[in-house]
């Protein structure tokens, strides 16, 4: 009955899908909790979490799934960080990428959103204590300025123009906030990657998941901020990370 009634919603992966309705219902009924995945509703957000890089990563209604690729960009921060260095996850929608650098490097975690139901979120799945909510780096701590070893940021990059086309669970439920970057996709990219140099150490690291067509256009802005930065690319799970170096110092404001 529950298989028959995802498949017919068109849920690709029935079966799984009912296996773990069926083990979380509990204070919330089986057959809520698949009406509420029938009515589109992602996954994640029924269940309550997301698996992330052998995590589970809390999720709540109406806060950004974290998608199997940016754990790319995990993997590339990884090859970065060390035990204590001290690393800020930007646009942090979960935590989830934050979470796992804790988890996999022991690194010193700040994380930041926009979105106050992001960063509600985010403080069940890291240290809340340094999850800040505001826009981009002015949600920081000014003390953290010039002290950055790495900065990552799975920041909004899908073109405004195509938001209409996202599947409905994206599109539907997730907030426009984490996905729309603008009339180019580039538009919070260009802005995070113009503050970070201020905000690095010297020889940090800035790390951003971006789209492969979109790639030249961030690549464009790492450089033109002043990085050393190139392009990384995983075929196997459709990833794209710009990864790049300050090579110099922003001017005195």
């Amino acid at each position: 009955m529950v298989v028959a009634r995802l498949r017919a919603a068109g849920c690709v992966f029935a079966e799984d899908e009912a296996r773990l309705l069926l083990e979380s219902a509990g204070p919330v009924p089986l057959a809520e909790l698949v009406d509420r995945r029938v009515a589109g509703l992602p996954l994640e957000q029924v269940l309550g979490w997301a698996e992330f890089r052998g995590l589970r990563v809390a999720v709540e209604p109406g806060v950004f799934v974290p998608r199997r690729r940016t754990g790319f960009l995990v993997e590339c921060a990884v090859a970065e960080v060390w035990p204590g260095a001290v690393v800020v996850d930007l646009c942090c929608g979960s935590g989830a990428v934050g979470a796992a650098l804790v988890a996999e490097s022991a690194v010193r975690l700040y994380a930041a959103d926009v979105d106050p139901a992001a960063v509600r979120c985010a403080r069940r799945n890291v240290d809340p204590d340094r999850v800040f909510e505001g826009d981009l780096f002015a949600a920081l701590p000014d003390r953290l300025r010039g002290r950055l070893d790495v900065v990552v940021a799975n920041a909004p990059y899908v073109p405004t123009s195509v938001i209409g086309t996202m599947p409905p669970e994206a599109r539907d439920h997730e907030p426009l906030v984490a996905l729309d970057g603008g009339h180019d996709g580039l538009a919070v990219q260009r802005r995070v990657v113009a503050d970070a140099p201020a905000w690095l150490a010297p020889g940090g690291a800035l790390l951003v998941e971006t789209g492969e067509r979109l790639a030249p256009g961030t690549l464009a802005a790492f450089r033109a901020a002043g990085f050393d930065a190139a392009v990384r690319r995983s075929a196997e799970v459709d990833a794209t990370v710009v990864v790049g170096r300050a090579t110099r110092r922003p001017p005195r404001r």
